[in-house]
């Protein structure tokens, strides 16, 4: 049976088998057992992850461990809020930050996401005009998280983008925190999944 510890781009945390390309962490949100219980976060610094460095190897879900979480791709991390790790991801992180603008410190970034993802404790949805989004920027439409990909919306599904649509004109229910819309306005890239591309070229 799948665990519970896939991140969607609503911030979401589900149990579907699909590993996807990027981990990360908010804490320890795990028992004994393996399950998540009411908690969701136990800290404000939600990161995004490689899934191998340095050799090292972790069993998932241990007790008195962060809970390892994964995402489709890094766009998906973003959206639910986390940002580039420092440690695994060193130069992404840097360039991320120069993007953010101010030379900003991870613990400065992480009070600015934490109050732009959460509402209390409800997700924060940001209303934004569809033309003026960044690519990489993920937004909500009839119930499904869309990524802005050109005059292209691509739709989420936990193992791959599945279906494109044109960009719409009108206003949307953004879903990725305006901080990191800035980041990608500013031209950071975050690493996507192969059918992102694939579904782009159709």
């Amino acid at each position: 049976m799948a665990l519970q510890n896939r991140v969607t781009p609503f911030g979401d945390i589900v149990a579907t088998p699909e590993r996807g390309l990027m981990m990360g962490n908010r804490g320890i949100l795990h028992d004994e057992n393996r399950r998540l219980g009411r908690r969701r976060w136990t800290h404000k610094a939600w990161i995004c992850c490689v899934t191998e460095f340095r050799g090292r190897k972790r069993q998932v879900m241990a007790l008195g461990r962060y809970t390892e979480l994964f995402f489709l791709d890094e766009a998906v991390a973003l959206a639910a809020g986390h940002r580039p790790c420092f440690e695994c991801r060193r130069e992404a992180a840097r360039t991320y930050a120069a993007c953010w603008g101010g030379s900003p410190r991870a613990g400065e970034m992480d009070r600015v996401l934490h109050a732009e993802r959460l509402d209390g404790r409800r997700r924060r949805i940001h209303v934004r005009e569809s033309a003026a989004l960044p690519d990489g920027a993920f937004v909500s439409r009839n119930g499904s998280a869309w990524l802005v990909a050109g005059p292209l919306l691509l739709r989420y599904t936990p193992g791959e983008y599945d279906a494109a649509i044109a960009r719409p004109a009108d206003a949307v229910e953004v879903l990725t925190p305006p901080a990191t819309l800035r980041a990608l306005r500013a031209g950071y890239a975050p690493l996507l999944h192969p059918s992102a591309e694939a579904r782009s070229a159709l």
